[in-house]
């Protein structure tokens, strides 16, 4: 009888061993998917996420005992809505206003709390807009949509935008302070406000993306959960608006995302444009993407992120890096300079212009850009002066400019690179 006992508790802990494993699984895919849910039947960020942890770790402990439900998040966000009601519950005799909002949860308790997939009122796009609302300052939109929608650690989002950790954690509490004091709705704006409301939000979604295609710190170049939800959510948002921007967008996303297998060796190198095994390209998201540039060029009511979309389209024609078209994208540069300046948009023209016109053209427009101060802490802008340097033949500016970028750089993939061409330079 002992002997079985022990097989019995080995088999359970072996259930419980797998239950977590699967709860963890479940986190990665869907946390922040339940914590849009909770935070529009809670109204309050730091009360949601206190009740997607409380949930995930009830998961662990009732799924062992129960075994897993057929549709884990719609459980998960019945869970935490129910922790939020205890937590409420506790803090009623305190404040008479949480009261009112334990009693209006309870009555809900039954509804069913699951959006469908397909559903043009997802719960991320909620958040979203909610995020991006006009009457936050637009570096407070980003901040809190990386924070509360993607799940970036402060830390990583201070990396990304070249700012002190303690900084943005001060601009995303205040950026929630802001949606609770003022009453900012959890929605998603109405038809006739939506083209208001688009710039920052498709701002915030290309941000999201890039994290995801070239991570800003850390051991992996790639965060193919961010590049993906950014492209889903872009759909969505094309779903509720058919706007030729919009398009734009979802047609550079995806041209770019076509690349994400040749970019890495299987090491976790990082490989070049112009080094990339082009086969390795996926040329179903080529075609839709180009397909959707050019529905939206067509429409000539399109912006800087369809301008973007047909550079990546240029390189995406090419069979080989010698057949690129430096050409045209530098023209497209020229295009996306006058309808969206910025000192990185100058950054790309001039390389651009490098591969048309030769490097010293190149480098005399990334010294200017130096001279003014701008860019001056971002390490591509030092990588890309070292490598114009260096096929100048300008050995000891190259090594120099390699040193700043690689004391710049926080992805280790990146300055795995960075050291290999140091260690290349003759």
């Amino acid at each position: 009888m002992k002997e079985d006992s022990g097989r019995s508790q080995l088999a359970d802990e072996g259930t419980t061993d797998e239950i977590r494993l699967t709860v963890d699984r479940i986190y990665r895919t869907e946390s922040r998917r339940v914590f849009a849910s909770l935070v529009r039947l809670l109204r309050d960020f730091d009360l949601a996420e206190e009740a997607l942890h409380d949930a995930f770790t009830s998961a662990v402990e009732q799924w062992a005992h129960d075994g897993i439900p057929a549709n884990p998040r719609a459980w998960l966000v019945s869970a935490g809505r129910f922790k939020a009601i205890d937590v409420l519950r506790r803090r009623t005799r305190l404040d008479a206003v949480l009261h009112e909002v334990a009693q209006r949860l309870e009555e809900t308790a039954s509804a069913n709390t699951v959006v469908q997939q397909q559903d043009i009122e997802d719960d991320r796009l909620r958040l979203i807009f909610t995020c991006c609302h006009p009457a936050l300052a637009h570096a407070t939109q980003v901040a809190l949509t990386l924070r509360e929608v993607c799940d970036l650690t402060t830390e990583e989002i201070a990396s990304a935008f070249l700012t002190a950790p303690s900084t943005m954690a001060q601009r995303i509490v205040r950026g929630k302070a802001k949606i609770r004091d003022a009453g900012i709705p959890y929605e998603v704006p109405s038809v006739s406000d939506l083209p208001h409301r688009l710039d920052s939000v498709l701002s915030v979604i290309y941000l999201v993306f890039n994290e995801g295609y070239s991570a800003s710190s850390g051991d992996s170049l790639i965060r193919a959960d961010l590049s993906e939800e950014a492209i889903r959510l872009t759909r969505l948002l094309l779903e509720l608006l058919p706007d030729p921007e919009i398009m734009g967008l979802l047609g550079l996303l995806l041209l770019q995302e076509s690349r994400r297998a040749a970019r890495m060796s299987p090491n976790g190198d990082l490989i070049l444009l112009e080094e990339q095994d082009r086969s390795l390209w996926n040329r179903r998201q080529i075609g839709e993407g180009k397909s959707l540039v050019s529905q939206a060029i067509a429409s000539r009511q399109f912006g800087a992120y369809t301008i973007q979309a047909a550079i990546a389209a240029v390189h995406a024609d090419a069979t080989t890096a010698a057949e690129t078209d430096w050409a045209q994208i530098a023209a497209l540069y020229d295009l996306l300079a006058q309808a969206n300046p910025s000192p990185v948009i100058e950054l790309n023209r001039a390389v651009a212009i490098a591969m048309r016109d030769g490097p010293l053209a190149g480098l005399e427009l990334v010294d200017g850009i130096l001279t003014r101060g701008e860019l001056i802490d971002y390490h591509l802008l030092h990588a890309a002066r070292a490598d114009l340097c260096r096929r100048l033949g300008r050995t000891d500016a190259a090594r120099q400019s390699f040193e700043r970028a690689l004391a710049l750089a926080k992805q280790e993939p990146e300055r795995r690179f960075l050291e290999k061409r140091l260690r290349e330079l003759v």
